[in-house]
């Protein structure tokens, strides 16, 4: 099982960026996420706070493909564009 450090680098009042780190015996990777305040109002309300929820949001990543396939940079609305079922899943009470 894959490491995730989320570090939370500037907040302001239409979105937050974070700081990444994903680490495996295979090494590690960095990302720079920005995560706006309508996207965590519409994907993120079963979660506590961003972070915890940018960190979901990796877990459901690392279940799809390597740490190396995830992009260096991007927007969290980006991730249904790639995998459709994000939003379900994500959004999904456990």
């Amino acid at each position: 099982m894959a490491e995730i450090e989320i570090q939370r680098d500037d907040i302001e009042r239409m979105f937050s960026r974070f700081h990444v780190v994903v680490r495996d015996a295979g090494g590690e990777t960095t990302h720079d996420v920005t995560l706006s305040s309508d996207d965590f109002g519409r994907y993120g309300k079963r979660f506590r706070s961003p972070d915890e929820f940018v960190r979901a949001c990796f877990e459901f990543l690392l279940a799809r493909e390597p740490k190396d396939s995830i992009l260096a940079s991007f927007d969290v609305s980006v991730i249904a564009r790639y995998f459709p079922e994000f939003e379900a899943e994500i959004t999904a009470e456990r």
